[in-house]
Order: structure tokens, then sequence, then C-alpha cells
């Protein structure tokens, strides 16, 4: 069924489905061609809407690339909410991380890509997406410390722990992503995080 007569289950669904298409569309076409050399009309039409329903989920095509990485964020703070009360607690950071990467299109154990890499790192670096960046990483680390307050039975609003601890999860991400897309030849970025995680639960002692 359609119209009104669609479950708003259904519907919130197909939202989220255009929204992620559109995001990867503009990820998929900036890789390929350069940020500067896309269009949101573009991005609409690699995703199969039309322009202006691109302006409904996004106000620029660097909030749309930014969103894969907050909602990657969201769903990592899904899936910590899901571990175990008895797991550690960088135990379950961890593999709740690890969980979502995995998942990933671009991501996983697989042996990466060497021009899909070289292209991300171009693209990020862009002037006009690192403040998208900047934002996305302050609303997806906020998510974060709120799963992580709720864990520890700490208060997000009141104390350092929470937002501690997401923002040096963030910072262990953002840290083996970089030097994923640096690596030559291309490395898996599972182990990266692995070992960016693993210092941190062990209080980043001195190599």
């Amino acid at each position: 069924m359609s119209g009104e007569g669609e479950r708003p289950g259904l519907r919130e669904r197909k939202k989220q489905e255009t929204r992620i298409a559109l995001s990867w569309a503009a990820i998929r076409l900036s890789v390929e061609r350069g940020f500067d050399n896309v269009r949101v009309e573009d991005i609409a039409a690699a995703a199969g809407v039309a322009p202006r329903t691109f302006n409904n989920y996004f106000s620029s095509k660097g909030e749309a690339i930014a969103a894969r990485h907050l909602d990657r964020t969201r769903l990592i703070a899904q899936e910590l909410r899901r571990r175990p009360a008895s797991e550690p607690l960088w135990e379950a950071v961890k593999i709740a991380i690890l969980t979502q990467f995995a998942m990933g299109e671009r991501y996983g154990d697989a042996q990466p890509d060497q021009q899909w890499q070289d292209g991300v790192r171009l693209m990020v670096g862009e002037p006009a997406l690192q403040g998208e960046m900047l934002r996305a990483s302050a609303v997806a680390e906020a998510e974060l410390a709120a799963a992580i307050a709720e864990r520890t039975g700490t208060d997000v609003a009141r104390d350092l722990y929470p937002r501690l601890v997401a923002g040096a999860a963030g910072a262990a991400i953002r840290v083996a992503v970089d030097h994923f897309l640096r690596s030559d030849p291309p490395v898996s970025i599972r182990p990266l995080l692995e070992e960016a995680l693993d210092r941190l639960a062990a209080g980043l002692p001195q190599p």
C-alpha cells in the first residue's frame, strides 16, 4: 500500500533508505569525480530521486557525505546499548565499533581498494566538507556519550566520564580511519581499530 494507507513504520524506513542512498551517492560521485565536480542534481540522479528530494534531506552535498559518519556513530551507540551489562565497558565499546565498521560497504576485513582510498582521502581534505564533518562528529559523540552514561550510571550533563570516553573513542576511530586512508600498500581497517581501542583501554602506555 502507499499514500494514506501506508504504515508509519514503512514510510520512515523508506525515508531512511532514501537518505542513505543520497549519502552514499554523494560519497561515491565525489570519490570518482572530485568533490567540486559533483552537483546536487548528479547526486539525486544517482540515487534515483528528484533534486528537490535531496533538499528535503540535506542542505548541501557536504552534509550528505558527513551523514554517513553520523549514522554510523548512532548505530554504534545503539549496538553499545545492546551489549551485555556484565561486559567491561571498553570491550563493549570496541565490539560495538567493530560491528558497525564490519557492516560498512567499504570496510570490514576485505583488502581495500587503493583507488577508493585515494579518492576518499582527497575528498575528506576538502575545506567545504571539513566543517560538516566537525558538526557531525560533535552530534555523534554526544549520542555515544549518552549511551555510555546509561551503561555506567553517570550523568552526561554533570560527569566528565561519559563525554571523555566518547571523545576518546571518536578520536581512536578518526586516527584509525586516517591511517587506513594513508596506508600504502592498503591494509584492512579492523586491526587498526582494534589496536587503537586496545591502547585506549590499557591507558595508552608508552610503546
